[in-house]
This record gives structure tokens, C-alpha cells and sequence, in this order.
């Protein structure tokens, strides 16, 4: 029977994808589409992906599937060629990295979820076919152009921090199942406008678009294939870019280099900087923006507690660490105060 989960320890994968001078493309798609067996399907796509060679992160639910993966750039073809094999999945829009140096992923997962993209959504009624309409990087542009659209960012606080489209409006949030409400809410005024919706690829801003719909809303958009398929067709197209900044994502890379511009700060010194890091501390690992003079100060911590708690004896370290869960640790104004503010010279 064909081996249905990895047996080898992440460190070693890790150590070893570094090592490897394979050329891999860093890619992702979804597709929501009914699977009624999700079980099944997800083991034979497991193998399917393991003989591809396919490293990432993959999330299927009876509403679809989400991947973020990388593959040898000598399999995209018969990546390709798989993936149509099924009729949902045919000719599949593949968002290419932006900024990629194939290192972002070092082992296999396929996970089964209740849903692709958790949404808290409890009414029946609603139908995730009925979304908004596509627009492609010349239309988005356009369209942002006229004073009666609106544009949302349907990512997390600390995704739109580091980088986002002009004008765009920010819903206050660390989940997505938050954000559909708060979006409706905020727009109940503007039901006449033009309300554009976008995500990193494309999953979040589809199902919120549909969302706002089911609300009443309708002139509703959503941009295809999110910040990285804009961002592609920018370059291919020679348009004018409107987003700015570092595109958060998934993966060990945590941002893709968009433009230049530096528009967040240093959550310990305040100082420009756009660098997500996990703290070095395990028991903590809390997710923020740290430049190089604080990682060097620090050690890659985020507090002066976590400073002392790496210098410990490694047995001590891990008997603190018993018992911890970490969560969703990202850093936000409730977890403000634990990070130690660098004063500058």
C-alpha cells in the first residue's frame, strides 16, 4: 500500500530542501467545487502529488480545494497535465510566485478540513456559486479609477500591514470568519458602489464576494486570482502596478517583494522595515515585524523575556514548553505590549 503521510522528520526535510539544487516553482490554485468523497480523493491525491514530486500545503473540504505547493519546474507540465484529469480542475488558473527562490515549502501535507476557507457561515442558504465578477489587473485598474468604487482587503491585519493596494480599505481583523460581517457592515451605506474584493490568490475575496451578494449588495468585484495574479499580469501587461509594499503569504518565504517601498515599521524600534519573523523562543513564536538591527540585538526574540528563555539550558526549555499552545500567535495591539521596544542610539 502506497505511504499516505510523510514518516521523515521536518527538520531533516527541511535541511534537505536547502541543500537541493532543483529548480522548483513555487505555485497555488483552488478551485470550489462539490467532492463527495473527501476522504478518497484526498489519498489518491496524495500519491498523485508525492510521484509529482510536489512539496506544500493542501486543505480539501467537500466545498473544494486550496493548494499552496512548489514542484520541480522539470514536473509543471505533467503537474499540468494531472490536474486536468479531473473536470473541475481543467485548465486551472496556476498563480505563479512573484518573488520566489523555490524554498518555500519542504514537505507534503494534504489536510482535510470542514470547509477550504473556515467562514463561519451557519445559513443554508447560502450559495457560493452566486460571487461577484471577475476582474482581471486592466480591469481592477479601471475600475479603481472611478470615485464610486470601493476596494477591500479581505486578508488578516498583519497581510495588510506590510503591503496593499491604494486606497484600500482594511477590516480590522486576525480571521476571515470575522471579516464577512464586518464587511457587510461597514458598506451598508455604500450599496450603490462599486465594491471591489481582493485576497493574496483569490479564495478568501471569491467566497466574500459572494457573501456581500447574499447581503444585497450588487455591484460587487472580485480581482482574479488575487494579488499575485495582478501582480504577474502588471509585468506582462506593462500596466501601471497600484499595490505597494511586500505581499504576505504561507510559506517560509512570508512576504513576496512587490515594490520597493517599505510601508510598515519595526514592532521594536520603529524604524522601516517589512520582515515577518517567528520569535526565536518556541514556547512563544509569535509572528512580527522585526528589522535586522532588533533580530541582532535580540536574537531573533521578541521580548526580553523570550531573550532569557532561548539561553537556557536546552532540558529547561523544554520542560517550560510543556504543555504550551501557541495558537494563532501573530502579533497585534492585544500582544503589543509584549514586544520589547528597542531605544535607538
Amino acid at each position: 500500500m502506497a505511504q499516505l503521510h510523510n514518516r521523515i522528520s521536518r527538520k531533516e526535510l527541511k535541511e534537505k530542501i536547502l541543500l537541493d539544487p532543483t529548480p522548483r516553482t513555487t505555485i497555488s490554485f483552488y478551485c470550489y467545487f462539490k467532492i463527495h468523497e473527501p476522504e478518497i480523493f484526498r489519498n489518491q491525491l496524495y500519491k498523485d502529488f508525492a510521484s509529482l514530486e510536489v512539496l506544500g500545503r493542501v486543505y480539501l473540504a467537500g466545498e473544494g480545494i486550496n493548494a499552496q505547493i512548489s514542484v520541480p519546474t522539470k514536473n509543471m507540465e505533467g503537474l499540468k497535465a494531472y490536474l486536468n484529469t479531473y473536470e473541475p480542475l481543467q485548465n486551472i488558473r496556476l498563480n505563479i510566485a512573484v518573488d520566489d527562490d523555490g524554498k518555500s515549502f519542504y514537505v507534503l501535507d494534504v489536510k482535510l478540513r470542514k470547509k477550504i476557507v473556515a467562514d463561519g457561515i451557519e445559513d443554508e442558504s447560502f450559495d457560493i456559486s452566486q460571487k461577484g465578477k471577475y476582474v482581471n489587473a486592466r480591469e481592477f485598474n479601471e475600475l479603481t479609477n472611478l470615485p464610486e468604487t470601493v476596494v477591500i482587503d479581505m486578508r488578516n491585519h498583519y497581510e495588510f500591514e506590510v503591503g496593499h493596494f491604494e486606497n484600500a480599505l482594511e477590516v480590522p481583523s486576525d480571521t476571515f470568519r470575522e471579516q464577512l460581517p464586518m464587511a457587510v457592515d461597514m458598506m451598508k451605506g455604500y450599496k450603490e458602489k462599486n465594491i471591489i474584493m481582493y485576497c493574496t490568490g483569490g479564495i478568501r475575496c471569491e467566497k466574500a464576494s459572494a457573501f456581500m451578494k447574499h447581503h444585497g449588495f450588487k455591484n460587487v468585484f472580485h480581482l482574479e486570482g488575487g494579488i499575485i495574479n495582478y501582480v504577474n499580469q502588471v509585468k506582462e501587461q506593462n500596466l501601471p502596478n497600484k499595490f505597494h509594499g511586500k505581499n504576505f503569504v504561507f510559506d517560509q518565504r512570508l512576504g513576496e517583494r512587490v515594490t520597493e517601498e517599505i510601508i510598515s515599521t519595526c514592532h521594536q524600534c520603529g524604524q522601516p522595515a517589512d520582515t515577518h519573523v517567528n520569535c526565536k523562543n518556541d514556547a512563544c513564536h509569535l509572528l512580527f515585524i522585526q528589522c535586522d538591527s532588533c533580530r541582532e540585538k535580540m536574537e531573533g526574540t521578541c521580548s526580553p523575556e523570550c531573550f532569557d528563555f532561548i539561553h537556557l539550558p536546552a532540558e529547561e526549555q523544554k520542560k517550560r514548553r510543556a504543555g504550551i499552545d501557541k495558537g494563532r500567535n501573530v502579533f497585534n495591539k492585544s500582544k503589543a505590549l509584549k514586544i520589547s521596544k528597542i531605544p535607538q542610539p
